[in-house]
């Protein structure tokens, strides 16, 4: 994705009909976002030495250099200690 000025759409970052973009070397598909936020939700209502909390946060970890590269954390903080500790090395 180059970088624009002005008013960025949709479309402008991914055309209709496609499944994913690159964005600094880094395929990121749809829906990326959207699992990095469901998954963060689930994982504040799983018990900690779950076995479900051991497979969420490694999903989080996947996804975040993909979130890192579109930007999102560039603009967005997460509130919850676990998840910002877990962004700021990945893992």
């Amino acid at each position: 994705m180059p970088a624009q000025s002005g008013v960025v759409r949709p479309a402008d970052v991914l055309p209709l009909g496609a499944s994913s973009a690159i964005c600094d070397g880094q395929r990121i598909r749809t829906g990326t976002v959207a699992a990095f936020v469901r998954n963060a939700q689930a994982l504040r209502r799983c018990p900690a030495e779950s076995a479900e909390h051991a497979a969420i946060r490694a999903e989080l970890v996947r996804l975040a250099p993909a979130l890192r590269a579109i930007g999102v954390f560039d603009v967005f903080t997460p509130t919850d200690r676990e998840i910002a500790a877990m962004i700021a090395c990945d893992g």
